[in-house]
């Protein structure tokens, strides 16, 4: 019999395209991933991917049984939330989704407060740039900037973030408006809100500093390495940086909570969507 266990890892590794992005995924090490792959192509008498460097490419049969794979990870997970929504205690463990910035302004405080009111739930925060799919149980609530568009899921506003852009007194005064470079996201956030509206404001003036972290942009700022495009509310408590660039309509990103629909009546799920739509989230 087909051990499913190997096709489970099968069916990340093709998700991910690569090994370490499937050991990432699974919270296993890239070898673990690698002979679970080769012991289903033993089992199977079929092989399932070409290994060409780093990057996986599956074989025509690789596809059929990666898609077979896929289907019967889905009826399992239906199964398991199934099972989640039986459940009546205020006992267990809650994954939430959520962009490292604002889980580090926003959370902590009313998740600490909750796990006072409810020490029997755990909480486990999946702090990752990339949206963690809330069908395959990588998390179970999500705080997102862009509203699902597609999925079966209940999706509330919980407020929205303004951004700004800011630079240091000193760096603005020592720079003359043709000569300030900008400090933005790197070329895979490109299509966001923010980053099109500072490429507006830039007018064809340099960006000289890209990095995927906020924590980054904010800190590159205060030490006087240009402009940067920052929600409000990492400025709170600090004194250092001025608006540099003045907004007749600020930009704002929407904030969703969204769950999926088989679980939004969990009794743990659903307090803690409760402390979180408790949190005032507009900055």
């Amino acid at each position: 019999m087909i051990d499913w266990e190997s096709l489970r890892y099968f069916a990340a590794l093709a998700r991910a395209g690569t090994l370490l992005g499937a050991a990432r995924a699974l919270g296993v090490e890239h070898a673990t991933v690698s002979r679970r792959v080769a012991g289903l192509e033993e089992q199977t008498g079929v092989k399932l991917v070409d290994r060409r460097g780093r990057r996986i490419l599956l074989t025509p049969e690789g596809e059929r049984v990666a898609a077979m794979a896929e289907r019967m990870g889905e009826e399992a997970l239906a199964v398991e939330r199934l099972g989640l929504a039986a459940g009546a205690t205020l006992a267990g463990e809650v994954r939430i989704s959520a962009p490292p910035t604002l889980v580090a302004a926003f959370l902590p405080a009313a998740l600490v407060a909750l796990r006072g009111r409810h020490p029997d739930i755990g909480i486990t925060i999946v702090g990752e740039t990339r949206y963690a799919s809330l069908d395959r149980r990588e998390a179970d609530i999500a705080v997102r900037m862009t509203k699902p568009e597609q999925g079966n899921f209940v999706i509330s506003k919980l407020g929205d973030v303004a951004f700004g852009f800011y630079a240091t007194a000193a760096y603005l005064a020592a720079t003359p408006q043709e000569q300030r470079t900008f400090i933005a996201y790197d070329e895979t956030m490109a299509s966001a809100p923010q980053s099109m509206r500072l490429a507006e404001a830039a007018e064809g003036r340099k960006v000289a500093l890209r990095a995927t972290t906020l924590e980054f942009q904010l800190a590159a700022a205060r030490a006087g390495g240009g402009i940067g495009m920052l929600p409000n509310f990492m400025l709170a408590g600090l004194d250092d940086l001025v608006e540099a660039i003045p907004q007749p309509r600020p930009l704002t990103r929407e904030l969703w909570l969204v769950v999926h629909a088989d679980i939004r009546s969990v009794p743990i799920v659903r307090v803690v969507m409760d402390a979180l739509k408790s949190i005032s989230w507009s900055g």
